[in-house]
């Protein structure tokens, strides 16, 4: 076996392992919006609300904490919108708490179904033909960019730094990219397999690492879902305009099953 295979099947192995933590997203069993009028929200303890600002939480004689803290009183959580999310705990699931234009509650459950009936991710078979090269074309100044996102009326803004230039099968193509979480660039996609074997909506390629000249590996074996592919109670953007690239990338991870 190749070292390229047997790589790409620790990775596979790895994020298989990371879909199936206790408190990922496989665990969500549901997603709240919140509004101005303090309220419950089926059987998430406690009485929740939000401002233009901030969103609120009354626990009510419940037994809350967060960051290892018992809540007594009203706590307000001020978030970045399209930011990472925060979490209070409730004996043993996880509340998120998260700023998606407003602010919503999701409970992540380790006694999930989703959870409970993860099987795996179908993926293609790993071919050394689908790691390309391309060259990184930063902006004079990042843009930031509006995307619209699985939920229908919801939109992300993520800052586009450049775009990644590269060939395939003699032509030219470009994809705008997404500043990586850690380090790096995220490039969001869709292909003329989206909806046929992969997930119609989206799927990403992350750069780890920048050349000095501004040269990339783009691993399409590496492509990923987003969480909506395997979730009901996700936000996920949906690629930049023009981020559909005309070809069929037989590579990376499928639709799960």
């Amino acid at each position: 076996m190749s070292n390229f295979v047997s790589e790409w099947q620790d990775w596979h192995t790895r994020r298989e392992q990371d879909l199936a933590q206790p408190y990922g997203w496989l665990a969500l069993t549901s997603l709240d919006w919140l509004d101005e009028t303090p309220r419950t929200y089926g059987d998430v303890p406690g009485v929740w609300w939000q401002d233009q600002d901030a969103a609120y939480v009354d626990p009510q004689g419940k037994d809350l904490t967060y960051t290892g803290e018992p809540i007594t009183g009203v706590r307000r959580f001020e978030l970045i919108n399209s930011g990472p999310g925060t979490r209070v705990i409730a004996g043993d699931v996880e509340i998120e708490v998260a700023r998606r234009s407003g602010y919503l509650i999701r409970v992540h459950d380790p006694k999930a179904k989703a959870l409970q009936d993860f099987r795996g991710v179908p993926a293609y078979e790993p071919k050394p033909e689908w790691v390309l090269q391309g060259k990184y074309e930063p902006f004079d100044e990042p843009r930031p960019t509006t995307v619209g996102a699985v939920v229908e009326g919801l939109s992300h803004v993520y800052t586009v730094p450049g775009i990644v230039r590269f060939e395939f099968d003699g032509q030219e193509h470009t994809l705008a990219a997404f500043n990586g979480k850690i380090q790096g660039l995220t490039l969001l996609f869709t292909d003329a397999t989206s909806g046929v074997t992969t997930y119609a909506a989206n799927r990403e390629v992350r750069i780890p690492e920048i050349a000095e000249d501004g040269t990339v590996t783009i691993d399409f074996t590496r492509a990923l879902n987003l969480p909506c592919a395997f979730t009901e109670f996700a936000t996920c953007p949906l690629p930049p305009a023009g981020n559909n690239l005309p070809f069929a990338v037989e590579a990376g991870e499928k639709t799960p099953y």
